[in-house]
């Protein structure tokens, strides 16, 4: 199809010159996105003569430069030049194609190819697997070329990835052995950028990942290091841009590192201080946030820094403008700080894989100069590459405890197998332990049906002892006795005399029934007034028949704030006991008993005046006053506050001038 472009015809003297030039060229049948019509060349006139100075047969197209070949006809010369270009090089590959290609050759094909897909846009490209293996074949595996040690790199970083991402609880014994596999002296830094954004991701795995850092740590302290420093410096750059994202990932990872004392918890108290110095309602919920993780650890190792820092919380959350929900954080936090974090404990027990004294502690501050090494991210050409890789390979050797000789790895593949075998063993003879308290059931059953079968108080010690009292238990036979006595309408001597016998016969049992008696008059006040009675008069045969010490009596603090009504009432009627038993004078005097003195500090105070006439005055009213005559004395002998001397009066002027 012509070109529907009309032309302009030409003069006849113009088209006989053109038509005994030359012949013309027929039209291009190639459409042109711009096909525009030729510039029509103008005559050039001489001025003097008004003429054209050359014949019309002379005048001619100037002529093409000399081509290989004809240039099809274009209006666009430059594309028709283009064009010629592109076929000349077509033609000179198709000629090298069929030549063979030496080995030396492909070689350096292959090199430059994968060079070039490595250092495409956006840090590469993606390479189907059989033609990436089909390249690194053609590489070769020259360990001393840099295409080889790119591909090693690259390995590198996926074999890292790869074991990072898919590290849980129950796997993570065998994925840090693997992981020592690969070099991680040369990949520290793939290594810790994997692990922050892996960590930065999902959160709730920080705990695992800190287990994981921190078995390295122990191994490769410079690794455990280089992570500390990066996260100091990663929630620098995130408080100072305020990014609250970046500062809590930050600040979680940080906080279970010092949990595992990778690092040190002072860089958890001063990254406190820095968030709770100026308080927003962002720096609050983070800081709240990293004292939940590590408050438990901080209270253990520093209390100091934990006072502290509740005491900057109080402030903010009686004085400081914030948002009611983040007020409640933090009251949630004290109630978390009164529950001992037993929701967020340090370390959980299936976390805590490395000893304390194997555990490398990196002393790295908020302010300090932190290198972050960021070049070892990216890959670098390594002169002496095989030296390197040697010297890890007897590294990881040590760490994994590799045998060298082949007898050695016989003997080492026959203990495995032992100890795998006893391993198995083990497991199929797993311990049932049964939570639901049945076990401590049916022991106090065992005693309360011994003690209500017995004649006597001493065919009841005797069938008592005969109990097989699984360890830890021991206690549950005095808490039962004291409990069979106290359920009864009134005391029965019984119980006491059976108290009294175990006391005498083992010293153990001595033990344990002063320590009932503590327990039970710390929690006095749970008791109705009968079975409060009959516990008081019960531990009032102890002492009396000197079955256990008197210096539990110690256990007690006679004054206004320190007892309640169910407490005095105890007292009471321990008192009472004690006198009816050993009679007056003799309690008189046993009070008196400089052995005692100390003791006896708590229910017969001299440390202050008011606590002295509270004493006085109880003693008095339940008509045992002889027994205050050396607090009545001491108050009669204490010497009386002298006033205060009044400030003297500076003189007038009216009485100066008079004088």
């Amino acid at each position: 199809m012509q070109s529907a472009v009309r032309l302009p015809s030409p003069d006849a003297a113009d088209a006989q010159s053109h038509t005994s030039g030359r012949k013309r060229s027929p039209e291009s049948r190639s459409p042109s996105p711009e096909r525009r019509p030729p510039t029509l060349r103008t005559r050039s006139i001489d001025p003097d003569t008004n003429r054209d100075p050359t014949p019309p047969r002379d005048r001619s197209r100037s002529p093409l430069p000399h081509r290989n070949g004809p240039l099809p006809r274009d209006v666009d010369r430059q594309r028709a030049l283009e064009r010629q270009r592109q076929a000349e090089t077509r033609r000179r590959e198709e000629v090298k194609e069929d030549k063979p290609l030496s080995a030396a050759e492909k070689q350096a094909a292959a090199k430059a190819e994968y060079e070039r897909l490595l250092t495409m846009r956006s840090g590469g490209t993606y390479v189907p697997p059989a033609r990436l293996r089909a390249l690194q074949a053609e590489i070769g595996n020259d360990p001393s070329s840099k295409e080889f040690q790119r591909m090693a790199w690259e390995a590198l970083k996926k074999s890292i990835n790869g074991l990072i991402n898919k590290v849980n609880v129950s796997n993570i014994k065998y994925i840090v052995p693997e992981l020592f596999s690969e070099n991680l002296i040369r990949g520290r830094g793939l290594f810790c950028r994997s692990i922050m954004k892996a960590q930065a991701a999902s959160l709730p795995f920080t705990p695992i990942y800190a287990a994981m850092v921190s078995i390295v740590n122990t191994k490769l302290p410079q690794v455990g290091e280089l992570l500390v420093n990066r996260l100091v410096v990663q929630f620098r750059k995130a408080f100072k841009r305020n990014d609250k994202a970046v500062c809590l990932s930050s600040t979680t990872f940080l906080a279970h590192l010092i949990n595992q004392q990778v690092a040190h918890e002072m860089l958890a108290a001063q990254i406190l201080l820095l968030l709770l110095n100026k308080p927003t309602d962002d720096s609050v919920e983070i800081a709240v946030g990293l004292m939940r993780e590590v408050g438990q650890h901080v209270e253990e190792f520093n209390s100091q820094i934990a006072m502290a820092v509740y005491d900057q919380f109080r402030s903010i959350l009686h004085e400081a403008d914030i948002d009611k929900r983040t007020q409640y954080m933090v009251e949630v936090l004290f109630q978390v700080r009164k529950d001992r974090y037993k929701d967020n404990p340090s370390v959980k027990e299936e976390l805590d894989l490395v000893e304390e004294e194997d555990q490398i502690t990196h002393n790295t501050g908020l302010d300090d100069q932190a290198e972050v090494q960021d070049g070892l991210n990216v890959f670098k050409f390594d002169a002496d590459w095989e030296a390197n890789e040697e010297a890890y390979k007897k590294l990881r050797a040590e760490i994994l405890g590799e045998a060298d000789g082949s007898d050695d790895d016989e003997d080492d593949d026959s203990d495995v197998s032992s100890s795998e075998d006893e391993d198995e063993e083990a497991e199929k003879q797993v311990e049932i332990k049964d939570q639901s308290n049945t076990d401590l059931v049916n022991l106090r059953r065992t005693i309360y049906l011994t003690i209500m079968s017995s004649g006597g108080f001493e065919e009841c010690t005797h069938k008592l002892l005969r109990i097989n009292l699984p360890p830890g238990l021991e206690h549950e036979l005095p808490s039962m006795i004291v409990e069979c006595c106290s359920q009864e309408r009134t005391y029965n001597k019984f119980f006491g005399l059976i108290g009294e016998r175990l006391c005498k016969i083992n010293r153990m049992w001595n033990e344990l029934f002063e320590a009932s008696f503590v327990k039970y008059y710390d929690t006095i006040h749970r008791l109705e007034t009968n079975r409060l009675r009959i516990v008081a008069q019960f531990f009032g045969h102890l002492l009396s028949t000197d079955a256990i010490g008197w210096h539990v009596i110690s256990a007690i603090h006679l004054n206004e704030d320190e007892t309640t009504s169910s407490s005095r009432i105890f007292i009471k009627i321990l008192i009472e006991e004690l006198a009816q038993n050993i009679g007056m004078k003799k309690l008189s005097e046993r009070m008196k008993d400089d052995a005692l003195l100390p003791a006896l500090a708590g229910i017969f105070p001299v440390d202050n005046p008011r606590n002295t006439r509270f004493s006085i005055n109880f003693f008095t009213a339940i008509g045992m006053g002889v027994l205050t005559e050396g607090m009545r004395e001491y108050l009669k002998n204490m010497p009386k506050p002298t006033l205060p001397a009044l400030p003297v009066r500076a003189a007038s002027p009216s009485e100066s001038v008079s004088s």
